[in-house]
């Protein structure tokens, strides 16, 4: 949905209504989708501020659905709270910090799908599965929005992967790096969602099989070659900067 749209739907609300709460968290989603879209096409710039009275006078709609927009964007690291001066878009990944990402995704994703295929439970396997079959359902999507949806379902499989190994420190550091936000910010290339469902789908086949050194090597190697497919942007550069997305 556009701006435009957005702004239409906002204003039909009667002045000072509240809303149902259904219709609340829809609209929330409408913002939510539009400012996906504008962060993943640049047009929210990386490093620039943003503010909730601003953003809602440009969609035309109340505080409300912005601030619980941003808050969900905040959780999924595409934006940074700042004490007393609204949020910041983080700034794009810079080749370093995209080499040593790498590094600690090899050290303990493996292990993650290792021992998610010693312990996960049949439910836990059939929701790999059903996040499988959500990502494929995006796997064709046009634009930065269905992009950057892929994206955070990719973020949200791995996630998955290291819950089910039942170990909370390997989730939580891999948490904490928000790799697959910045990565799927680099680069709107299409062939990176296709190849990496393949290799996804190895991952799962090997942990509901119970075979963990398969899925350690399947999870392993879906790293590595992810790793060779963004690094090939950086290395077309040549300079080190951080990459921008190609509209």
């Amino acid at each position: 949905m556009d701006d435009e749209a957005i702004g239409a739907r906002g204003r039909t609300a009667a002045p000072g209504a509240t809303p149902p709460a259904r219709s609340r968290g829809r609209l929330a989603d409408e913002v939510y989708d539009t400012l996906l879209g504008q962060l993943m096409s640049l047009r929210i710039e990386p490093g620039s501020r943003v503010t909730i009275d601003v953003l809602a006078r440009e969609l035309g709609v109340s505080q409300t659905p912005i601030r619980d927009a941003l808050n969900r964007m905040e959780a999924e690291g595409l934006v940074v709270r700042v004490p007393h001066a609204g949020y910041r878009i983080p700034p794009q990944i810079t080749r370093q910090r995209f080499e040593d990402m790498l590094e600690v995704r090899l050290l303990l994703e493996p292990a993650a799908a290792r021992r998610s295929a010693e312990r996960a439970s049949v439910e836990q396997v059939a929701g790999l599965r059903r996040m499988l079959a959500e990502m494929a359902e995006l796997e064709g999507g046009v634009g930065p929005t269905a992009y950057g949806a892929f994206g955070l379902r990719d973020a949200a499989f791995h996630d998955l992967v290291a819950h089910s190994a039942e170990n909370q420190v390997i989730r939580e550091t891999l948490a904490r790096l928000h790799s697959h936000v910045h990565l799927f910010r680099l680069h709107h290339d299409t062939q990176v969602t296709h190849l990496a469902m393949a290799e996804h789908e190895d991952v799962v086949a090997a942990i509901a099989a119970r075979d963990p050194d398969a899925a350690a090597y399947a999870m392993r190697r879906h790293i590595l070659r992810s790793g060779e497919r963004f690094r090939r942007l950086f290395d077309e550069i040549g300079d080190g900067r951080a990459l921008t997305v190609q509209s």
